[in-house]
């Protein structure tokens, strides 16, 4: 497996951990900068010139959805997903509310097109970015908390997809200073996911070519 990638996408973080999770070996092949904008090669790998694309016996898989989707399909053990559709339909509304409603409207394309065509300022970025964090967390947590099906981790005693989606959300909600105090079910579950190495492995701080010190400070 060669996973195409880089340190701080939250899509190729999802990844990464539902890597680990399954005890999958894979290369890594880092993508100079995300979107490929410094990286034209990259758009023979996959059109979009985004992260992760994942690479297996010469198939190239894009769409971190998918490929998580596609890891449980071909590898489904540990399973990452409940047995029941009841069970599953939830998980991949959590997965939802995260990866199509929250990170799209935040995502590096987005924050370089409201900076350089629609004239936002830092300042102005960073309310947009604190407003749809706080308008998607805010359903998160009570989607979370008012569920009993919610145990320590998204759904019930182990991680799921949903989980391997909301810590790499977190992450980026925490590197932009945004303030969780609000969601305690998120937290907790965050908390939990990252005590299991799949996730701490998988976070950016421990890629090899995170910067010492990042310039823009804009999650992707």
């Amino acid at each position: 497996m060669r996973l195409y990638d880089f340190w701080s996408s939250s899509a190729a973080y999802r990844v990464r951990i539902a890597l680990g999770l399954k005890g999958l070996a894979y290369e890594r092949v880092v993508i100079s900068r995300l979107n490929g904008v410094e990286d034209p090669g990259y758009y023979a790998v996959n059109p979009q010139g985004f992260v992760p694309t994942l690479e297996v016996a010469g198939r190239r898989f894009i769409q971190s959805l998918a490929i998580l989707e596609w890891l449980e399909e071909r590898h489904p053990t540990p399973p990452l997903l409940p047995t029941t559709p009841e069970d599953r339909a939830r998980v991949r509304a959590l997965m939802g509310v995260i990866a199509c409603d929250i990170q799209p409207l935040n995502n590096q394309r987005v924050q370089d097109a409201l900076l350089r065509e629609f004239g936002l300022d830092a300042a102005g970025l960073r309310r947009w970015y604190e407003r749809w964090i706080g308008e998607g967390f805010a359903a998160l947590e009570r989607l979370l908390a008012e569920s009993l099906e919610t145990g320590p981790f998204c759904h019930g005693e182990t991680p799921t997809l949903a989980d391997v989606c909301l810590v790499p959300q977190v992450f980026n909600a925490r590197r932009w200073g945004c303030d969780l105090a609000s969601y305690p079910t998120i937290r907790r579950i965050d908390a939990a996911c990252c005590e299991l190495p799949a996730f701490r492995n998988a976070a950016p701080e421990r890629q090899a070519e995170r910067p010492e010190e990042e310039a823009s400070g804009r999650p992707a």
